[in-house]
């Protein structure tokens, strides 16, 4: 609550007080994902009719930052499967069971989701192909993280996560390939879920213990 306080009264100070150039740029250093503004979503294909989305509320991730040397950096991420969310509005339904279920996620079974980098190509001045192994339902395998770095600071008197970047990412994966093949629909049809996984993260990383910018 103090950090988001925190943060809200930030955004009333004027914008000259906020100029990037007067917050410092983020340095390079280990940085924990900041949950209060992370998200984690996931679309699929439902009937053909719409885009289903869903979200996991429990995550964490690490990152190795080094605005010198981007390709050098590195980034892990584990997700609670059992924390997947549908907002399901039937009470007489627990929808968020079904999914994390046997025929799903089978969450009791493999209850951590994993990622891990193992390449990262510019593709722009602040955008990056992050490459990984992603480990999920038990199997894992290689996915590509199309990532956007929307900036940081180095330091704001405001913030008490210190040094703040934040990142916009995307990416797809074929649920088949790991083994949650349930409801896929028949080739040509769209009776079911898509087998086509759309990834959406939103996340703001903070490091605490970064040194203060000198005057």
């Amino acid at each position: 609550m103090l950090r988001a306080l925190c943060l809200s009264a930030a955004l009333l100070l004027p914008s000259a007080a906020l100029a990037q150039e007067d917050l410092g740029d983020p340095p390079a250093g280990n940085y924990k994902l900041d949950l209060g503004h992370g998200r984690l979503l996931f679309r699929v294909s439902h009937l053909g009719f719409s885009r289903y989305t869903a979200l996991f509320t429990k995550f964490d991730a690490t990152l190795a930052f080094d605005p010198a040397n981007p390709a050098a950096m590195s980034v892990t991420a584990t997700v609670d499967a059992t924390s997947l969310e549908t907002h399901y509005p039937d009470p007489a339904v627990d929808f968020n069971a079904l999914l994390t279920g046997p025929e799903f996620l089978d969450a009791a079974r493999f209850p951590e989701i994993t990622f891990r980098s193992t390449a990262i190509t510019l593709t722009g001045e602040k955008t990056a192909d992050v490459t990984g192994d992603l480990t999920l339902h038990g199997v894992t395998r290689p996915v590509v993280l199309k990532i956007v770095y929307n900036g940081g600071w180095g330091y704001m008197p405001l913030d008490p996560g210190g040094a703040r970047i934040g990142f916009s990412a995307s990416g797809t994966l074929s649920r088949s390939d790991f083994g949650v093949a349930y409801g896929i629909p028949e080739p040509g049809s769209t009776m079911g879920v898509s087998d086509e996984v759309e990834v959406i993260i939103e996340a703001e990383f903070s490091n605490p213990d970064a040194p203060k910018p000198q005057p």
